[in-house]
């Protein structure tokens, strides 16, 4: 499994963002991230200057979002949705995306997504795909 460090993720992010403002070719995964920095105009000045954010820190409990894990939870969902793994994340979703729209669904997902995670490094387990798709159907409504 790939496991990136914190300047690695970031690095991919900040490389992909000057590639796509110098018109230079992305390769398929910056392309999918390329989609996810789009639709987040407010991280486009980080995206913009390495320099100054390649070491800053978040701070969630002072209510700060950390834009390089949001924007990777998005990456993440999206080659979910590509292999419909865990399977039946696909119909959740479509379901999700028909109420919201596409980034709001995004949105909610990511918000199951990342309590598995955090579940699961605070167990020192595997996600538990099961979990994750019984709280997108909370979420969901149904």
């Amino acid at each position: 499994m790939f496991n990136p460090t914190r300047d690695q993720v970031r690095q991919f992010f900040f490389d992909a963002w000057r590639k796509y403002r110098q018109n230079e070719t992305l390769t398929a995964l910056e392309g999918l991230a390329l989609q996810v920095m789009l639709v987040h105009p407010e991280y486009h000045d980080i995206l913009s200057a390495p320099e100054r954010f390649m070491e800053q820190e978040y701070f969630p409990e002072m209510g700060e979002t950390n834009p390089f894990l949001h924007m990777s939870l998005h990456l993440s969902l999206l080659e979910q949705l590509s292999i419909d793994q865990p399977t039946g994340i696909v119909a959740a979703y479509q379901g999700m995306v028909a109420k919201l729209g596409e980034h709001p669904a995004q949105h909610q997902v990511l918000d199951c997504l990342a309590e598995t995670v955090w579940q699961a490094q605070r167990e020192g387990k595997p996600p538990d795909g099961a979990a994750y798709l019984e709280c997108l159907q909370k979420k969901d409504g149904q």
